[in-house]
């Protein structure tokens, strides 16, 4: 099933400052909470649904990628790396939403349970060339991530007993009120090493390489950062970090780019020009024959169809644009000269463009 607009999911408008969108999360996030909501299998996918959202619109560069190109800038899959929300996820991440005691003071410490720490993130840049952003490819990355060791164990953290976060009652004129907050020992774990073997560092973690294969979705952009959840680091006792793959474009030497369209110059001999010509010309897909048509002038635009860059949702694809330069000679011979000169009073070699020639600005108009 597709995604819902994430400020639709929300109730707010693109223009909607960050407060709006905490306060609008907020308000989902009360009234959807499993604790307020138990055996409700309808309101937890809401309440997941609320938090991906918050994820990606409280984050100022995932933001304005998704206002760009839409799920599919944040390579297809959405908040949280895509897949994998769980609510262990939601509540490491978000449980301060409400203020210092989190979700589980919030509600009188219903959940009761130890909140899940996140290993770090890893970022990795991928070149890619015009052909593979074109088209999409599948690419495949040594990455060195620190991985659990095998043999580690652990054992129960005794300064919060297990639940990872250290509660405290303090007295108000409102009554009692618990505050939570992770356990200094632990991490926010419960549970701290135990055994490690010799090369594990205190955490029980070693440096692993590993080989990882990345689907790059068609369209994508300099700069652009793409992420794979549970490929970063992973931590003891909790879930792993993400990979986050950050395009670098690497620039055509004859092709450029113009969002989803190619633009290609082509040069052209006058004589060419003046009689017309079958011209080979290079695409992303490879070279194919292009038709000169005679009296073609300079500056003339010519379109092929489809033979520009996929669009990142999926739906449409651009076009290779071809801009025409008939090319003067900058040395003639005498023969070449004094062919020119018999020519040069003739009425078809004076330029009279006619109101049928549109100028350059107009043919920009055209094609833009």
């Amino acid at each position: 099933m597709a995604k819902r607009d994430y400020y639709e999911v929300l109730g707010v408008s693109k223009s909607a400052s960050a407060e709006e969108i905490k306060k609008a999360y907020r308000k989902l996030a009360i009234q959807y909470h499993p604790d307020k909501n138990p055996d409700n299998p309808e309101a937890e996918d809401k309440f997941k649904e609320a938090a991906e959202a918050y994820e990606v619109l409280s984050n100022p560069d995932k933001k304005a990628r998704y206002d760009q190109f839409g799920h599919q800038g944040l390579g297809g899959n959405g908040g949280f790396g895509g897949g994998g929300m769980n609510m262990e996820d939601i509540f490491s991440q978000f449980g301060d939403i409400f203020g210092g005691g989190g979700f589980e003071s919030f509600f009188g410490g219903g959940r009761g349970g130890r909140r899940t720490k996140k290993g770090t993130n890893l970022r990795v840049k991928l070149k890619l060339n015009l052909k593979e952003i074109a088209n999409g490819v599948e690419k495949k990355i040594k990455v060195k991530r620190q991985v659990l060791a095998e043999g580690v164990t652990f054992k129960t953290c005794q300064t919060c007993q297990g639940t990872g976060q250290i509660k405290k009652v303090v007295n108000t004129m409102l009554g009692q009120m618990v505050s939570a907050s992770p356990c200094h020992v632990c991490g926010g774990n419960g549970q701290i090493v135990d055994k490690k073997p010799a090369e594990a560092d205190p955490r029980g973690l070693i440096l692993k390489e590993e080989v990882i294969t990345i689907n790059i979705p068609a369209g994508v952009a300099d700069g652009m950062q793409l992420s794979m959840s549970g490929k970063g680091n992973e931590t003891a006792g909790g879930i792993p970090g993400d990979l986050l793959i950050v395009i670098e474009e690497v620039e055509d030497e004859i092709l450029q780019r113009d969002g989803n369209n190619v633009v290609y110059d082509l040069y052209v001999s006058f004589v060419d020009a003046a009689l017309g010509e079958q011209i080979e010309v290079p695409t992303i897909d490879g070279k194919v024959k292009i038709k000169i048509e005679p009296g073609t002038q300079s500056g003339k635009i010519l379109r092929l169809k489809g033979k520009g860059i996929k669009d990142l949702n999926g739906y449409s694809r651009g076009d290779q644009l071809i801009h025409v330069n008939v090319w003067t000679p900058k040395q003639l011979s005498k023969e070449e000269r004094s062919i020119l000169e018999g020519l040069k009073n003739s009425d078809n070699f004076k330029p009279d463009p006619g109101k049928s020639e549109k100028s350059f600005f107009d043919k920009m108009k055209e094609f833009f």
